[in-house]
């Protein structure tokens, strides 16, 4: 293995590890001598110094760790200030759905559907930039219209909202019998669930 395909070897490993790796341990996954990594460690944290970068490489009784310079860990604090957007819970999928296939849509509209309230969870999802108001209806009242929006096509992969699945009606239907069943309705006192 030449000089610079050890190096690489070191940094993947020391960056996919992220812990401190023994000497000897790199030594004996990448079968070169102690002398070898440790020159090669040597240059690489030379090369991290000159060129400025955002990373280094320490030494720990003999193990190596790769990790952030001082002077660049402002950075790491302002990041993780910010709050993760994370994953859509069951409850705001289930909203978003029924939005992306019935818009423009209304709250009354989609509580019909699911039975809840979901003031909370639109608010969430505009807030999210997945839905936004497009309109008012035409009655009394005049309530808002709900519409997905283009971040809802950029998260989900589609170039317009023809894109989105198509619906399996007997599907539907078997799911829509098996929710009634739950919830203890039968065909003398049907629930209305559009889908």
């Amino acid at each position: 293995m030449d000089k610079e395909q050890l190096k690489k070897a070191i940094e993947a490993i020391l960056f996919t590890l992220g812990e401190a790796v023994e000497i000897k341990r790199l030594s004996k996954a990448l079968d070169v001598s102690e002398k070898d990594i440790r020159q090669a460690i040597d240059e690489m944290t030379e090369e991290m110094s000159s060129e400025q970068r955002g990373i280094t490489i320490i030494e720990l009784d003999d193990s190596f760790q790769m990790c952030t310079k001082k002077d660049a860990y402002e950075y790491l604090l302002k990041i993780v200030s910010i709050p993760r957007e994370g994953r859509l819970t069951d409850s705001q999928l289930e909203v978003l759905s029924i939005i992306a296939y019935k818009q423009p849509v209304t709250k009354l509209e989609i509580e019909n559907i699911r039975g809840v309230n979901t003031d909370y969870i639109v608010n969430r999802l505009v807030e999210l930039g997945l839905v936004a108001e497009c309109g008012r209806l035409e009655a009394p009242g005049r309530p808002y219209l709900f519409g997905t929006t283009t971040e809802f096509l950029r998260r989900f992969g589609l170039k317009n909202i023809d894109e989105l699945p198509e619906i399996d009606t007997e599907k539907a239907e078997i799911f829509k019998m098996e929710a009634e069943s739950e919830a203890g309705f039968s065909a003398d006192n049907p629930v209305d669930v559009d889908i």
